[in-house]
């Protein structure tokens, strides 16, 4: 498909969980593009298409505009395949694959989503990372720690929080307070 039409973001595949996910804007840079994440899932000795969630994005101007350095701006997630293995209570039983769309800034070399590690090109400053777990911590998503060139630790942030650890410093810095533990 032409890359006027359909442009991948960023892909990532977890092996180990058999789970996977492809981040797509559909009509990139034009006014009413959507971005579109798909979910795959290693079942039945093969991949499968579990439907993905899409929103708009957008004014395209601003898709990377004043990224310091990590800022979640997207994750949804879909049921596994694995409620069908249990149908009477598969709703409550089946695990849950989720993602995280991150956008990252210049200064950032990689950044680790969990245990698992994304090497960030100058190009490309968006990830997106899948991951399976149980259903009851579907709000929740792994640490992800963004690295400088020279292998040091830029910021943090954690499973729940909505500002990563930089941000934090400023905004404690400009109030004129001490950072909180």
């Amino acid at each position: 498909m032409p890359r006027r039409v359909l442009a991948v973001v960023s892909a990532d595949v977890d092996e180990g969980a058999g789970v996977g996910a492809v981040w797509m804007v559909w009509r990139p840079g034009a006014v009413g593009a959507r971005e579109h994440i798909e979910y795959l899932e290693w079942y039945g000795g093969r991949w499968r298409s579990l439907g993905g969630a899409s929103s708009s994005v957008g004014d395209p101007a601003d898709i990377d505009a004043d990224v310091d350095v990590i800022e979640v701006r997207g994750g949804s997630g879909s049921l596994s395949l694995s409620r069908r293995l249990d149908p009477p209570r598969s709703v409550e039983t089946a695990l849950w694959i989720a993602c995280v769309q991150v956008y990252l800034g210049a200064d950032v070399d990689h950044v680790l989503v969990g245990g698992r590690r994304f090497d960030v090109s100058s190009g490309q400053r968006r990830v997106v990372a899948v991951w399976k777990g149980p259903q009851v911590r579907r709000g929740w998503r792994p640490v992800i720690v963004a690295f400088g060139r020279d292998g040091r630790e830029l910021s943090r942030i954690g499973p729940l929080d909505s500002l990563d650890s930089r941000t934090w410093a400023r905004v404690w810095g400009e109030l004129g307070e001490p950072e909180e533990s």
